[in-house]
């Protein structure tokens, strides 16, 4: 068996290299296609030009050998396109089995699919896209942004990018696991066990659909799975932290207790401080959190962890923000969450009306968004397992760019494989790693300090800033910030051009 693992290994060794060198020819060589930028809410980001090496993935056919062949013929396939067969990346668009689950407007809920055969590894993916707290608002949202309240017009595959992608230069540690993106159409942020009503006029059903996904998945290979990884962004992020011990739950109920549940939650640890300046309370944008949180909690007939529910009894709304439903994440099921977080989140500080409209910000709100990291950094400290950058931005792990950007030298994706390792020597009871550190965050003082953040582009030119364009245009006070940091501000300048 050991001789079998060491020419599987071997194999697999050069057919990934053989990928690589494949996909680089296919990509232009030393000249490849620059990727995909996201699309911006207020600034738009772009990758940057840091590279890092990964150690090779065999989870997959670990404890499997039976499934090995199966597993090299994905590789071989992997390497189109230098061979005539093609192979398709995309997940495929299924509807839940259980049809009294729904959409907002009654639409059958589902979600896409790719497998990997012969791969013992899930991930489950929660989309994003804020949320509707009333029927008024409710109704805005289904006039303008009825994908995320109605399957009708869903497209019948979906190409992943970033965490949900398939090809190893893009995501080294999960690009060979069974993909599964769950489109947001129930705008309750995943915590929603309520039908449609005349009241009402709409279904909330966010837990539920996650629910009836894990089960359908049981029959297309979940029961075999080792691990599965609930993740998401944003909204989806937030109902990471809402769902991953439920779903723990559900598996061990089922009988499937050797399925190891995961969360990795991203950009949905919001926190209820109070806004810079307080506005009507019209939508989910311009109310402060914890209002609309009050309010939609009673409208979707919310559902929250049981002992965040015991813990916050009569005010269960606590249990949407992040550090205030962490600590009852630790169950009896002890479900491993990691958490991704800019310290300079986008949509927080829009919720607290900070409005970064092109023009530089008054001091009021520079010391705002200061204080924020700060806040933030604070929240995050006891969280074991969290990658922290000091950028501006919103959501990361679907972006082509996550594997670029780096905390103390260490990238996303390298963090996520360190905590994958830690996981399995903890069960093991061995020592964790040395080198491979899981709890990185930023302790630079302001947003973009960071070098390999994403590109800042100007709301109105198109044109990139850098670091110390970007904080002028924030109405950065450069003698003043010297003078806070206690250095001659031609020292300061030095290290901003630098990117120190």
């Amino acid at each position: 068996m050991t001789a079998i693992r060491m020419v599987s290994s071997v194999l697999l060794l050069v057919l990934m290299q053989s990928g690589a060198l494949c996909a680089r020819r296919f990509r232009g060589g030393r000249n490849p296609q620059p990727r995909r930028s996201p699309p911006p809410p207020t600034y738009r980001a772009d990758r940057g030009d840091t590279t890092e090496s990964f150690p090779l993935d065999f989870t997959a056919v670990e404890e499997n050998m039976d499934n090995f062949m199966t597993q090299v013929k994905n590789l071989a396939q992997s390497l189109y396109p230098c061979s005539a067969q093609k192979l398709d990346y995309d997940m495929k668009l299924n509807f839940l089995e259980n049809t009294s689950v729904t959409c907002n407007d009654g639409s059958p809920a589902g979600y896409y699919l790719k497998e990997s055969r012969g791969s013992r590894r899930w991930l489950i993916f929660l989309e994003g896209g804020w949320y509707c707290f009333n029927k008024e608002n409710c109704d805005s949202r289904y006039e303008t942004m009825r994908r995320l309240m109605s399957s009708s017009k869903w497209p019948q595959t979906k190409t992943g990018t970033g965490i949900l992608s398939s090809l190893p230069e893009e995501n080294p540690h999960w690009w060979n696991a069974n993909m599964v993106f769950i489109p947001y159409c129930s705008s309750d942020v995943w915590s929603g066990a309520t039908a449609k009503t005349e009241q009402s006029g709409y279904a909330f059903m966010g837990s539920l659909i996650i629910q009836e996904v894990v089960k359908d998945l049981l029959n297309k290979g979940l029961d075999n799975a080792k691990v599965l990884l609930l993740a998401g962004s944003s909204a989806g992020g937030t109902g990471v932290l809402l769902n991953v011990d439920n779903v723990a739950e559900l598996l061990e109920g089922l009988g499937h207790t050797g399925i190891q549940v995961r969360g990795l939650s991203d950009s949905g640890w919001f926190l209820d401080n109070k806004q810079y300046h307080c506005t009507d309370c019209v939508d989910a944008v311009s109310c402060a959190p914890t209002e609309t949180i009050k309010r939609g909690i009673k409208y979707w007939g919310g559902v929250v962890p049981e002992r965040c529910r015991q813990t916050h009894e009569g005010e269960e709304w606590n249990c949407f923000f992040g550090y205030r439903v962490f600590p009852s994440i630790k169950s009896e099921f002890s479900s491993p969450v990691f958490v991704v977080q800019w310290l300079f989140d986008e949509a927080q500080l829009t919720v607290d009306n900070i409005q970064l409209t092109g023009q530089p910000v008054q001091e009021g709100q520079w010391r705002y968004i200061q204080n924020l990291g700060i806040e933030l950094r604070n929240t995050l400290k006891d969280v074991p397992a969290m990658f922290a950058p000091a950028c501006l931005s919103h959501e990361v792990i679907t972006r082509n760019y996550w594997i670029d950007v780096q905390v103390k030298g260490t990238s996303l994706p390298r963090a996520l494989h360190c905590w994958d390792r830690s996981l399995q020597d903890n069960r093991n009871n061995k020592a964790p790693p040395k080198g491979c550190p899981v709890h990185l965050i930023d302790s630079c003082p302001w947003p973009h300090c960071n070098p390999t953040c994403p590109t800042i582009r100007d709301q109105f030119t198109g044109q990139e800033m850098n670091v110390i364009q970007f904080l002028m245009h924030m109405g950065f006070d450069v003698q003043k910030m010297a003078q806070q940091q206690g250095m001659d501000p031609s020292k300061l300048l030095g290290m901003l051009s630098s990117g120190s």
